[in-house]
């Protein structure tokens, strides 16, 4: 019967052209959401710079003020910050030298340091926090029930993402590691800034307690 296999040719060619059409439609929407992301976190990355320029202080003071909200073990620091144990060091040695932390032992296991904000750490940070909540745009531009499902929308889609692999040696290797901490680093301030502005969702699920952490 031509006519009944000519119609089931058109359906065929008809179904193929919508899987075609949707197929090049769902790659030009992931390729919009991943420019509007990469210029998001841009622009981020530029108040970070802006906001360490105007208090005067290295741009990974703003990550580590930012982290440490309560006394915390070196290593859970690194954790918080998404870098290696060498960087945490320096980034503490340079908060001790300006008088803005000061290592203590840990009240339960003293073999554990912990990082301790200052007086003027502690002033320190909270211009760091209001800075924070008057920089980021979606304070300005989303209201706290679409701010509360972006934030479940990310934590969702870091939930999901596959965790890179360990980096390898040498300069590559090294390479690749910076570029992980960098991205580690912006999705810890990109959730954590916006979990303190939407006062009824859960803290950080993968935050712990200084009680819980070692050295």
């Amino acid at each position: 019967m031509p006519d009944q296999a000519t119609a089931e040719q058109r359906t065929a060619e008809q179904l193929a052209a919508e899987q075609a059409a949707e197929q090049q439609t769902a790659e030009q929407q992931t390729a919009e959401i991943a420019s509007c992301f990469f210029e998001l976190i841009g622009r981020i990355i530029g108040q970070a710079d802006q906001l360490a320029q105007g208090l005067g202080v290295p741009g990974p003071f703003i990550k580590a003020l930012h982290t440490l909200e309560c006394p915390m073990a070196m290593k859970e620091m690194g954790k918080r910050m998404h870098c290696d144990p060498s960087f945490v060091t320096l980034v503490t040695d340079m908060l001790e030298k300006r008088g803005l932390a000061r290592r203590e032992p840990h009240p339960v296991d003293r073999r554990i340091k912990n990082v301790v904000l200052t007086d003027d750490g502690l002033a320190l940070r909270q211009k760091v926090q209001a800075e924070i909540t008057a920089r980021m745009p979606w304070n300005s531009a989303l209201s706290e029930d679409e701010r509360a499902q972006l934030l479940a929308l990310i934590r969702k889609m870091l939930a999901a993402a596959p965790k890179p692999a360990p980096a390898g040696t040498g300069a590559a290797g090294a390479e690749a590691a910076a570029d992980d901490a960098v991205q580690g680093q912006l999705a810890s301030i990109l959730v954590g800034a916006l979990a303190e502005h939407v006062p009824h969702m859960n803290p950080d699920v993968h935050a712990t307690s200084a009680g819980e952490v070692s050295n």
